[in-house]
């Protein structure tokens, strides 16, 4: 028998458009593969086989031509997304029997490009933390070392696609929650532009600082999944039409980048010495491939503490209803994180949202000189499950459990689309990634290049696997 889990997105698209296999059998493979690994790492925390199978009778009524662009590929949804009809918790004891209505806008265009949810990915409470635990669900350990962290806030979604649960898994990013679990793991993940990824609608339908995105095994099939996701929605304002050509075909293409820049220290952050040991290897196998590489970055000096300005101003608006009503059930970094932003004073946000400003002027200008600016994933290698977030990062001391973000919020503040790429591991066997950061919403270049960039790292095919420790 096939172990189709082991296959590519892209591969297991081309066998379901064949009718090698049917929408029904791969849901029936990707429940054997979760019933044999999910226990050990605890990714899918929700499954609804029985309405899966549903949509793939529904699909399959269809003519092949008609079932979309992932013709009944099952996929996984971070637990911040609603599914009509299922359980969604967003990880918080408040909300521990909701069951939605109404799916999310990027979940229904998902299933109307032909994908079928499998199930819901872990998360930490309403995606508060890079560490993947809460109370109602419980922590997700990582594949390559179960006693490690996995990241977050989309852990789930990434260990689910490291053991080969899934094929595709959606993931959000607001200071890296995309990103951190991608390097973690040794897998994909795209945060791309805001508006790219119309979902929700939240509260916040003018917010460019959270984004929805897709996390995969390889750059194709990111691409593929980002097909399945992009375009314009009447209900979200920022959203826009997708590009004339697909981004998998531009992906294809794996464009040389004329000029890349690198930073391994943006804004004198603190960040691990293997960390940098591993991300320059990475830098000098490109260079060796051709590759024209050089130190440089833009300005970044202020920008983590107006991130942690404007996140804390989005925590006021957010959440203070239940802060009001549910004090006693909210993890403690949402509390503070909210009351951060009830303190804030109106000048101190209109500083933060000037300092955004000039940093997008600046990166204007600095891709005039270069296609792409690369840096790490994370500060760190995966550490133990147990510590909920650093407290110091090469001897520096963190007083908060947003301040090791601050490596990827920089990034979030540009408003530049960001892949996080599998690039290596460390002597014991934890992954690490870069953030590969393209023009603003240049997604299709950006996957392009990065699609070049993994076939000379050479690590794309290091997952799926069997959870480790």
């Amino acid at each position: 028998m096939t172990d189709y889990w082991r296959l590519s997105a892209l591969r297991t698209v081309e066998l379901l458009k064949s009718e090698a296999v049917t929408p029904l059998e791969l849901i029936d493979h990707a429940l054997q593969r979760i019933e044999a690994v999910n226990p050990k790492v605890n990714a899918m925390v929700t499954l609804c086989d029985e309405r899966a199978r549903d949509h793939a009778r529904r699909l399959m009524q269809k003519p092949v031509a008609r079932r979309g662009l992932l013709c009944g590929l099952p996929f996984g949804v971070k637990e911040l997304n609603d599914v009509a009809g299922v359980r969604t918790t967003y990880g918080s004891p408040i909300f521990t029997d909701n069951v939605p209505e109404k799916s999310d806008i990027m979940v229904e265009r998902l299933e109307e490009n032909g994908g079928i949810v499998l199930g819901m990915t872990n998360t930490p409470e309403f995606g508060a933390g890079a560490n993947t635990f809460n109370e109602v669900h419980g922590e997700t350990c990582n594949p390559w070392n179960v006693k490690l962290n996995a990241g977050g806030s989309s852990g789930g979604a990434a260990v689910a696609l490291a053991t080969g649960e899934v094929w595709l898994a959606t993931g959000s990013d607001l200071g890296g929650s995309l990103r951190t679990p991608a390097a973690f793991c040794s897998v994909v993940g795209l945060r791309p532009s805001p508006g790219r990824v119309p979902a929700g609608p939240g509260e916040l339908r003018f917010d460019t600082l959270a984004v929805d995105g897709p996390m995969a095994r390889d750059v194709a099939d990111t691409a593929l999944m980002l097909d399945a996701m992009a375009g314009w929605h009447i209900d979200i304002p920022i959203s826009y039409p997708a590009p004339e050509e697909p981004f998998l075909a531009t992906a294809l293409k794996r464009l040389k980048p004329r000029r890349v820049a690198f930073c391994l220290d943006p804004a004198a952050l603190p960040i691990e010495a293997e960390v940098k040991a591993l991300c320059r290897a990475a830098l000098e196998k490109l260079a060796g491939a051709g590759i024209a590489v050089e130190e440089a970055t833009p300005d970044f000096s202020g920008v983590g503490n107006a991130f942690q300005t404007l996140r804390a101003a989005d925590y006021a608006a957010t959440m203070r209803p239940l802060l009001n009503r549910h004090r006693d059930k909210l993890k403690p970094d949402v509390i503070w994180n909210a009351e951060k932003g009830l303190a804030l004073t109106a000048e101190e946000i209109g500083k933060a949202h000037l300092r955004r400003s000039r940093l997008y002027a600046d990166m204007v200008r600095f891709f005039e000189r270069y296609d792409l600016l690369v840096l790490p994933a994370a500060p760190i290698l995966p550490r133990d499950i147990k510590e909920r977030w650093p407290r110091e990062i090469a001897g520096e001391t963190l007083d908060n459990y947003v301040e090791w973000l601050k490596l990827a919020a920089l990034i979030t503040m540009t408003s530049c689309p960001v892949l996080s790429l599998p690039c290596g591991f460390s002597p014991d066997g934890r992954p690490m990634g870069l953030q590969i950061v393209g023009k603003p919403r240049g997604e299709g270049a950006l996957l392009s290049h990065a699609m070049l960039f993994e076939e000379i790292l050479g690590v794309r095919d290091a997952v799926p696997i069997d959870p480790k420790g």
